[in-house]
């Protein structure tokens, strides 16, 4: 059974940093897409970055690009999403999900539909 488990939300200040791990067990996560997804209160689950089996292909929102960083490690089976000059505006749970359907899969999506496996969110509050 495929489990993934997000931390390091917290509440900072505007401008802040916050390093988010997505955690796996049951799977290994190397050959597959993986995605950050952020909900707000009263808002849709929305795509932050979605990343390809390789890392040779990440996809950011708008909103983030430029200031967040998705990478991973193979090796400890985590993915991370590095996020810098934090806004109020990115307050929200933060999820990550991966694509287990298609192994080495040539096409990413950005849409939260794609993804069958999800952890259980981390929430990041940015308030002065």
């Amino acid at each position: 059974q495929v489990q993934l488990v997000e931390s390091g939300g917290g509440s900072v200040q505007p401008g802040d940093s916050l390093k988010l791990s997505c955690a796996a067990s049951g799977r290994s996560l190397s050959n597959y897409a993986m995605g950050w997804f952020r909900q707000a209160p009263g808002e849709a689950r929305e795509f932050v970055a979605v990343s390809s089996w390789s890392g040779g292909t990440t996809v950011y929102a708008d909103s983030v690009k430029g200031r967040f960083t998705f990478t991973r490690d193979n090796a400890k089976n985590t993915v991370y999403l590095e996020m810098n000059v934090l806004k109020p505006e990115d307050t929200a749970v933060y999820y990550c999900a991966a694509d287990f359907r298609y192994y080495r899969g040539t096409v990413i999506y950005t849409g939260p539909a794609r993804y069958g496996s999800w952890g259980q969110g981390t929430q990041v509050t940015v308030a002065s």
